[in-house]
């Protein structure tokens, strides 16, 4: 799976995502929670997405957010915005946006850089730049307090890890169906700026999902576990809470022309009941090759 706690840059983090009494991390991962490895291929084709997600809590509408995904041969970019209101305000409110973009490596996505905004009580940004997988530089203004109870991020933590929004693009290799209970074998380390976290995915069943506009197919559900690594507090009880549950899921679909999948519905169920992002607008649409200039 190939990709903090902010709300719908959380909602968007599928790209942007909700998120204390599930604080930050639990909104990161309602909409950054699903990364999964990348495995280099060749032949990987190019393709967009312009989609709209709702996010509810026990079935009441709390936020929405869009994220535009734009997949050439060689490179690729990723951007999301949202916003949260109502009940959402009661675990972190406020208006969010993100974006990643990086190269298109045979047929991997390679992330060279991730930039997130999320204001609410406070505004925060964070910025990193990559380099195949390592974490060259990580900014977050303004820069937060000293907790001594927090994990501390080691400069070995920062290598081999993906940032958490093109994290949530999942790449499955080889030359077959996309949509196959393989696309669900795999795990990803993730780094957000703050919080170095590992999820494991693994197949749960097969469906079908209609947006109200857009996409409407089949779609693979795989179950995500977190493993939290460093720049966390122990004893937080949403860290707790998240690190043992074991009936969050992911409904993902794919972007035509690639073999890249994406969530459609994210699913977290909580003491508050089941907090959702899914979409209720996925257009996707193949693009051709660039065809390279001739004399």
């Amino acid at each position: 799976m190939n990709d903090s706690k902010r709300p719908l840059e959380d909602l968007s983090s599928v790209p942007t995502s909700p998120r204390a009494p599930l604080p930050r991390q639990a909104s990161c991962l309602l909409a950054g929670l699903c990364a999964v490895a990348l495995a280099p291929q060749a032949a990987f084709a190019q393709g967009r997405l312009d989609a709209h997600y709702e996010a509810s809590l026990s079935g009441i509408p709390v936020g929405h957010g869009s994220w535009t995904i734009e997949i050439g041969d060689d490179v690729f970019s990723a951007s999301a915005q949202g916003a949260t209101a109502g009940l959402l305000k009661a675990f972190a409110g406020g208006t969010g946006s993100g974006g990643s973009q990086g190269r298109v490596v045979n047929g991997a996505l390679v992330p060279t850089g991730y930039a997130a905004s999320i204001s609410s009580k406070k505004s925060e940004t964070i910025r990193m730049s990559l380099v195949n997988g390592n974490i060259r530089e990580s900014v977050i203004e303004p820069e937060p307090p000293v907790d001594p109870d927090r994990v501390v991020v080691t400069e070995a933590h920062k290598k081999g890890v993906l940032d958490p929004m093109t994290g949530t693009m999942l790449r499955v290799p080889g030359n077959g169906e996309v949509l196959t209970p393989d696309a669900c074998r795999a795990a990803s380390s993730i780094f957000d700026g703050r919080l170095r976290y590992d999820l494991k995915l693994d197949y749960k069943r097969m469906e079908n999902v209609k947006a109200e506009r857009g996409y409407h197919g089949p779609a693979v559900v795989c179950a995500v576990y977190f493993t939290p690594v460093a720049g966390y507090i122990p004893d937080r009880p949403v860290i707790k809470y998240l690190a043992t549950a074991r009936n969050m899921e992911i409904s993902f679909v794919p972007i035509a022309g690639t073999r890249i999948l994406v969530p459609f519905r994210t699913i977290i169920p909580t003491p508050f009941g089941p907090a959702v992002l899914e979409a209720t607008q996925f257009n996707t649409l193949a693009t051709p090759p660039r065809v390279a200039k001739t004399q």
